[in-house]
Order: structure tokens, then C-alpha cells, then sequence
């Protein structure tokens, strides 16, 4: 199964925060972008984004960990955290080329997305009011660019 993940589109996204929200309640039953596991970057007052984790071929945020607290979790494509073992000690942060992944301190543990795995759609996806997220993969998202490119080099629209 080709990994998933969720991208979001910037000239669409407002930097609204709703996906942030509709995550930290569907997760935590709590309106708390802290507790979110999509998180929003905002650039400039034009650009702003949401990041989530892209479950990494290599996980490096895996490999940093020295509690062995993270896992790939291989038949959903899915990085678990044993909150018994994470002591939030921010290794896998740092090692997250993303900013994906955040510390809860109201749970003293990481938290990043696992997709909502439990619902056919995660909820920010759900909830964006302007559509800019959507789950993909890698290779569509490759093919897009190619798209993109052989439209541009064509002179085609």
C-alpha cells in the first residue's frame, strides 16, 4: 500500500486555523490547536499552510527517538507513539525535516497525524472551507508536478 498524506494547496489555504481546530476536537474532544496534529505555518500576511506528517520512507523521526517510543505501524502506513515510552523529550521533533510534529504538554507526549484512520476523511480535510487540503501520495503528487512541467514547457494549458 503506497503511503498517504496530507497536502495542502497554498493558494488556497487563509491561514484560517479551522483545520487545526477540527483535528485538536476530533482528537482531544477539545477546541486546542495545541493539541492538533495538522499544524499551520504562516509565511508572510499571503502565505500561510498546514503541515502534517508525510510518513517518511526513512522516518528519521523513528531513528532519533531513544525510547524506541515511535513505530511504523506497516499495514495502515501509520507512525504509532507508545505514550509510555515518549517522554517528550523532542528528539523526533528536531529530526522532522516537516515540522510535523509537535509536544503536547497537556499530555506530556508528541502528537502527529495518523490521517483520522478511524474515519474515511480526517476531519481538517473535512472541515477546510476553502478545500486546500486533500489526502495523496507521493507519486501523485510527482505526477502533478510532471503535469505541471510538460504544460509549462508545451506552452498547453
Amino acid at each position: 500500500m503506497e503511503r498517504k498524506y496530507i497536502i495542502c494547496d497554498p493558494e488556497l489555504c487563509t491561514g484560517c486555523g479551522i483545520c487545526e481546530l477540527a483535528c485538536s476536537a476530533e482528537k482531544e474532544k477539545t477546541f486546542f490547536p495545541e493539541l492538533s496534529r495538522i499544524r499551520l505555518a504562516v509565511v508572510d500576511e499571503k502565505t500561510a499552510m498546514s503541515i502534517s506528517c508525510r510518513f517518511c520512507d526513512d522516518t528519521p523521526c523513528i531513528t532519533a527517538c531513544p525510547r524506541d517510543a515511535l513505530s511504523m505501524d506497516e499495514d495502515r502506513n501509520v507512525i504509532r507513539v507508545d505514550k509510555l515510552r515518549c517522554i517528550g523529550c523532542g528528539w523526533c521533533i528536531e529530526a522532522c525535516d516537516f515540522g510535523a510534529i509537535a509536544i503536547s504538554h497537556a499530555v506530556k507526549s508528541i502528537v502527529f497525524c495518523d490521517l483520522c484512520e478511524e474515519r474515511s476523511q480526517p476531519k481538517c480535510d473535512e472541515f477546510c472551507p476553502k478545500q486546500a487540503l486533500k489526502v495523496t501520495t507521493f507519486e501523485t503528487v510527482a505526477q502533478n508536478l510532471r503535469d505541471k512541467v510538460t504544460k509549462r514547457l508545451t506552452g498547453s494549458k
